[in-house]
């Protein structure tokens, strides 16, 4: 599976199988956030056979059934790291994706004290991304249009290396789907910027990786 393919395949799931994830795969998933955590000064974390981060009520409110693996979003607690956090975490679940595992980010709905990652001093727990084979693969979600997520200055048509980034971006999960978040093309350059809402800047990350690995910049 390409990246590009799991960008496309790749859906929100809550629900999950009791089925371990093979050693081999966990070793894979862990080398991927070892990569993460050194280009991006991070301390991303995979926790598995934790069943209690995910019960209660809270869990049960947003839908999460079998949860026992997930991903902890960790790093130095500065400006960047929200962003960061999305960033690498959507390489790291389009990684799993492509190993046959599913996602689904959680920021909320889980109990962030039972969180068994390790967050030292001056690090913080942004959120986390449940892990594992999802009883289903998940639906798509709605999007707005293109043209409502991006804008061209000097008008004129997009050259096509940023149209297939902002189908990608268009694809991106963000908090309750709001897509709060302005692509802007001038010349050359690109600018990503977070609007107003809950979670956005973590959603921008995720919604510029998209963006990159789909335009291949």
């Amino acid at each position: 599976m390409t990246i590009l393919e799991a960008i496309e395949q790749r859906h929100s799931v809550r629900k999950y199988q009791d089925k371990p994830i093979e050693a081999s795969k966990i070793q894979e998933l862990n080398q991927e956030i070892n990569a993460c955590n050194q280009e991006g000064n991070l301390s991303i974390q995979l926790i598995t056979d934790d069943p209690d981060v995910f019960k209660g009520l809270m869990a049960h409110y947003g839908g999460f059934r079998n949860v026992t693996n997930y991903i902890a979003l960790v790093g130095p607690a500065d400006n960047d790291l929200d962003e960061k956090a999305g960033y690498y975490g959507e390489r790291i679940a389009l990684k799993a994706q492509q190993l046959g595992l599913n996602t689904c980010w959680v920021a909320a709905t889980y109990k962030k004290d039972r969180c068994r990652a390790v967050v030292s001093s001056g690090q913080k727990l942004v959120c986390i991304l449940a892990l594992g084979y999802g009883a289903t693969q998940g639906t798509p979600h709605k999007s707005k249009p293109m043209e409502k997520l991006c804008r061209v200055n000097g008008g004129g048509e997009p050259p096509k290396w940023f149209q297939d980034g902002m189908r990608a971006a268009l694809l991106a999960p963000t908090a309750m789907n709001k897509q709060n978040f302005m692509i802007t093309l001038d010349g050359d350059h690109v600018t990503y910027e977070a609007l107003k809402g809950t979670y956005t800047k973590v959603d921008l990350g995720i919604v510029k990786y998209h963006f990159q690995a789909a335009a291949n910049r």
